[in-house]
């Protein structure tokens, strides 16, 4: 075997293992989609994974064109999901500002003269706790 022989070898099998890992890739994305879609009951769900085992290549093309534009959708709103509930994490660990945030605030309250000095003692005091 010659050089460039070889060559072409390690070519085509970086060219397999590339359309290898693609496939497997958009077969699990397909798998995932099945799985979150609420709009598929338990039977179509399980036609779905039965073709896809016995005739991965054709049935992976088809959900692509069927259901391409809904699992694009559905990938959306997973993300969207996920932002507001890591929004909505960091808010509640990050809270109002702490202590010194509420005292300040309890202060400008007692400047303008909306709360009493004892009032003001009393979310100090709570503030502190």
């Amino acid at each position: 075997m010659g050089f460039l022989e070889a060559t072409w070898d390690v070519i085509w099998f970086f060219f397999w293992t590339f359309a290898f890992i693609a496939y497997l890739m958009v077969l699990f994305s397909i798998i995932g989609d099945i799985f979150r879609d609420s709009t598929l009951n338990g039977w179509a769900k399980a036609g779905w994974m039965l073709f896809l085992v016995f005739v991965p290549f054709l049935t992976a093309l088809v959900y692509l064109i069927a259901r391409g534009k809904g699992m694009a959708e559905r990938q959306m709103q997973a993300a969207q999901r996920s932002q507001q509930a890591t929004e909505q994490y960091v808010r509640s660990v990050a809270g109002s500002g702490g202590s010194a945030d509420e005292i300040g605030k309890a202060k400008a309250l007692l400047d303008s003269g909306t709360i009493t000095p004892d009032e003001y003692a009393a979310l100090k005091a709570k503030a502190l706790r």
